[in-house]
């Protein structure tokens, strides 16, 4: 039988379920939708920007990190997050209707 639901290799899901899942709250989309604009910032930036506690930010930054959708640039004592994987643009372009 030919179906359009083929079960037999569940591990190909895994990856794209959980990029969803990371993404999948307000504050984690709009750190993503804000460093896509600005291609890197730091915690204390994001923080001031959606007045939020460092530590909320950081345990955001935490899950997304987890997903593979954010990484770390140091740069002296600075550390910045950037996009890790290069598809969550055109994610985030579809979810929010934008050109990409």
């Amino acid at each position: 039988m030919n179906s359009a639901f083929n079960i037999q290799d569940w591990k190909k899901y895994d990856e794209p379920a959980e990029v969803l899942k990371a993404l999948s709250h307000p504050v984690r989309l709009c750190i993503v939708r804000g460093l896509l604009r600005k291609k890197k910032c730091n915690v204390s930036y994001m923080q001031e920007c959606l007045d939020l506690p460092q530590s909320t930010v950081s345990q955001h930054l935490q899950k997304l990190r987890s997903a593979g959708i954010v990484m770390t640039e140091r740069s002296g004592l600075e550390v910045n997050y950037i996009i890790a994987d290069e598809r969550i643009e055109q994610l985030i372009a579809v979810f929010f209707g934008e050109e990409e």
